[in-house]
């Protein structure tokens, strides 16, 4: 097993995502997760829980928005795929890196982006 960085001791994680305009980056994030916020810290920041101890969030901050990428991997992605699709936001791109993987990435008006992907079982 490959070594774990901090030594295994990390216990939480908190990826963030700058963006310039907070209200219209909390719809598009909002219709992209298909659920509000699980809690704002303060007016200028809101947070989704991914799972247990893994949070993604936003934070208005100007001049460093535009450059996250970020890449979540989940179960039944055509499933996710669709439902994100319903809720009005289509995949700018994808990627087949090798057999049974497949990413897709959406961009947000900043143009952070944000991989969906899955991995063979």
């Amino acid at each position: 097993m490959a070594e774990r960085m901090l030594g295994g001791r990390g216990t939480h994680l908190f990826a963030g995502i700058p963006v310039s305009d907070f209200q219209a980056s909390l719809a598009w994030y909002t219709s992209l997760f298909g659920v509000p916020p699980s809690f704002f810290p303060n007016d200028r920041e809101a947070v989704w829980e991914i799972a247990a101890e893994r949070w993604l969030y936003i934070i208005e901050d100007q001049d460093r928005a535009g450059g996250a990428v970020h890449t979540l991997m989940c179960e039944d992605l055509e499933k996710v795929i669709s439902e994100i699709a319903v809720r009005g936001l289509e995949y700018g791109a994808e990627e087949i890196p090798g057999e049974g993987v497949r990413k897709v990435m959406y961009y947000d008006p900043d143009g952070n982006e944000i991989g969906i992907g899955r991995i063979p079982g």
